[in-house]
C-alpha cells in the first residue's frame, strides 16, 4: 500500500495559498487598497467552496449521516479532515485482518506483442485510500484553474502597476503558480488513467519531470502574456478572456447536440435532470478555465457513458497549440504597438522574444514527454509527430487548393501556339515545398528518427521567435534612421531662417 503523498501535497498547497492570500488581503486592507482586497479574498473563498462541494460529492456525505464531516466542510476544513483520515487509514492499514477483498484484473503494459493480465486484491483500506486520492486529485484541478490561475494574474499585475513585489505578494504567486502546475499535472496524470484504466501504469519521476516543466513554461507565459495586455488595453482583456471562455464552455455542448445523443442520466443515480444538468454545467465550466489557460489533457464528451473522450486527438491538440501560439504572438505584438512610458524600464524586444521562446520550449517539453516519457506510448495507434505533420500536410494541401486559381495564367491573344515555357507562380512553388517537406517528413516518420523530429520543431520555433524578435529591433532602427534623417534634411532650413 502506497503513501497518500499525493493527498498531503494537495492539502498542503490548499492551506499554504488560502493563508497566504489572506494575510495579503489584510495588509491590502491596511493600505486602503479595498478594490485589490476584494478581489483577492474572491479568487480565494470561490474555489475553497467548490473544494468543499467537490469532495462532499464524490464521498457521497449528503446521503450519509455524518453531521461532523458536513460541519466541518461548512467551516472550509474538509480537506484537513479529509487528510487527516487517509493517514489515519494508511496507520491502521495491516494490524486488522480484512473482513473481504475486492479481485480486480489488470492488463500490462505489452512485452513483444504479448499482454499479460494480472490479479490484485484490493482490501477495504486500500480501496478507501484510491478514494481519497482520486477526490484530491480532483479538488487540485478546481482549486488550480478556478482560483489559483485568476489569483496569479491579479497578483502579477498589481505588481506590473506597482513597479514592486512585495514579500506576501511574492510569495502567494510562488505558492499559486504551484498548484496550477500541481494541478495540470494531476490533470494530465488522471486523464492517463481514465484512458488506460484496463491497464496497470506506473508513472516514472523523469515523466512527472517533464509535465511539470511543460505546464511550467506554458502557465507562465501564458500568464504574463494576458497581464502584459491587460496593462496597456484594459478594455479589450476582458474581450478576448471572455471570448477563450465561451468558445471552450460550449464546445462540448456543441459536439453532443450534433451527435444527437440522449440525455446522460448515468453520472449518479441520486440526482435528478436538473442536478445533473448543473454537473455537467460545472464540469464545462472547469473545462473551460483549463483551456483558457493551458492544454486540458482531459477532453470532455458528453455523449459518451465515462464523459471523456479516451481517444487520442493529436490534430486538436496540434491546432490548439498552433492557435494559442499565434494568439499570444499578436497579444504581445499588441502590447508592443501600445506600450507607454510606464515601460521605459523593460527591453520590450528581448521581454517578447523570452516569452515566445518560453511557449517552444513548454511545446517541446510536451512532445519529449509524449514521444518517450508517457507510461502508455506503447498503445499509440500513431505517434504526437506523425499527428502533428498530418495536421500540417493538411494545411499545405489547403493552401494548394486556395492558390491554385490564381497559378493559371492566360496566354496573350494571338500567341496560342509554339512552345511557351512552363509558367510557375508563387503558388506552385509554395504547393512543391510543401510536397518536398511531406515527403522528407513522411521518410523521417517511417524511419522513426523522433528526436530529430523534435529537434527540428524545437529549432524551427526558435528561429521564428529569433526573426520576430530581428524584425522588432530593424522596426526599431528604422524608426530612428528615418528621425535622423528628418532632422538632417531639416537642419540647412533652420539655419537659412535664423
Amino acid at each position: 500500500m502506497r503513501l497518500p503523498s499525493s493527498v498531503l501535497v494537495s492539502v498542503s498547497l490548499f492551506t499554504a495559498e488560502t493563508t497566504a492570500a489572506l494575510y495579503l488581503s489584510s495588509t491590502y486592507r491596511s493600505a486602503g487598497d479595498q478594490i485589490w482586497q476584494c478581489f483577492t479574498l474572491l479568487f480565494t473563498l470561490v474555489p475553497s467552496v467548490l473544494v468543499q462541494l467537490t469532495l462532499i460529492f464524490i464521498h457521497r456525505d449528503l446521503s450519509r449521516d455524518r453531521p461532523l464531516v458536513l460541519l466541518l466542510h461548512i467551516l472550509q476544513l474538509g480537506p484537513i479532515i479529509r487528510c487527516l483520515d487517509a493517514f489515519c487509514i494508511y496507520g491502521s492499514a495491516g494490524k486488522v485482518e480484512e473482513p473481504y477483498v475486492t479481485i480486480t484484473r489488470k492488463k500490462q503494459m505489452p512485452r513483444e506483442g504479448q499482454t499479460e493480465e494480472v490479479e490484485q486484491e484490493v482490501g477495504q483500506a486500500e480501496g478507501k485510500l484510491v478514494t481519497h486520492r482520486a477526490a484530491f486529485a480532483r479538488t487540485s484541478v478546481v482549486q488550480a484553474f478556478l482560483g489559483s490561475a485568476p489569483q496569479l494574474t491579479l497578483q502579477l499585475y498589481i505588481c506590473v502597476l506597482q513597479k514592486g513585489v512585495s514579500i506576501g505578494r511574492g510569495t502567494l504567486m510562488v505558492i499559486s503558480l504551484l498548484s496550477i502546475v500541481y494541478g495540470a499535472l494531476r490533470c494530465n496524470i488522471l486523464a492517463i488513467k481514465i484512458r488506460y484504466d484496463d491497464y496497470e501504469v506506473s508513472v516514472r519521476p523523469l515523466a512527472y519531470l517533464c509535465v511539470f516543466l511543460w505546464r511550467g513554461f506554458e502557465i507562465a507565459t501564458r500568464v504574463a502574456v494576458l497581464v502584459l495586455f491587460s496593462s496597456v488595453l484594459k478594455v479589450w482583456v476582458l474581450p478576448v478572456v471572455s471570448a477563450n471562455f465561451v468558445l471552450f464552455f460550449l464546445h462540448p455542448w456543441v459536439l453532443f447536440w450534433s451527435s444527437r445523443s440522449p440525455f446522460p442520466e448515468n453520472i449518479e443515480k441520486t440526482l435528478t435532470r436538473v442536478g445533473t444538468t448543473i454537473v455537467l454545467c460545472m464540469l464545462t465550466f472547469l473545462y473551460a478555465g483549463i483551456n483558457v489557460f493551458c492544454w486540458s489533457a482531459v477532453q470532455l464528451r458528453l455523449d459518451d457513458p465515462d464523459l471523456i473522450d479516451k481517444g487520442q486527438a493529436w490534430r486538436r491538440l496540434a491546432v490548439y497549440y498552433s492557435l494559442r501560439f499565434v494568439e499570444n504572438t499578436g497579444l504581445t505584438l499588441m502590447w508592443y504597438i501600445h506600450q507607454t512610458e510606464f515601460y521605459q524600464w523593460v527591453d520590450a524586444p528581448v521581454l517578447e522574444l523570452s516569452l515566445l521562446l518560453g511557449y517552444a520550449i513548454a511545446v517541446f517539453f510536451m512532445l519529449l514527454f509524449y514521444q518517450f516519457c508517457h507510461p502508455c506510448r506503447q498503445l499509440f495507434s500513431s505517434s504526437p509527430a506523425q499527428g502533428f505533420w498530418e495536421c500540417c500536410g493538411s494545411l499545405c494541401m489547403l493552401r494548394g487548393t486556395l492558390s491554385q486559381p490564381s497559378s493559371m495564367r492566360t496566354k496573350p491573344p494571338g500567341k496560342d501556339t509554339g512552345d511557351d515555357p512552363p509558367c510557375v507562380t508563387k503558388g506552385d512553388i509554395g504547393q512543391s515545398l510543401c510536397g518536398a517537406v511531406s515527403a522528407s517528413w513522411e521518410t523521417l516518420l517511417q524511419t522513426k528518427d523522433y528526436p530529430f523530429l523534435l529537434f527540428w520543431y524545437g529549432s524551427a520555433s526558435m528561429r521564428f521567435s529569433l526573426c520576430i524578435f530581428i524584425w522588432r529591433f530593424w522596426l526599431i532602427d528604422t524608426t530612428i534612421l528615418e528621425s535622423s534623417l528628418g532632422m538632417l534634411s531639416h537642419g540647412p532650413e533652420l539655419q537659412l531662417h535664423v
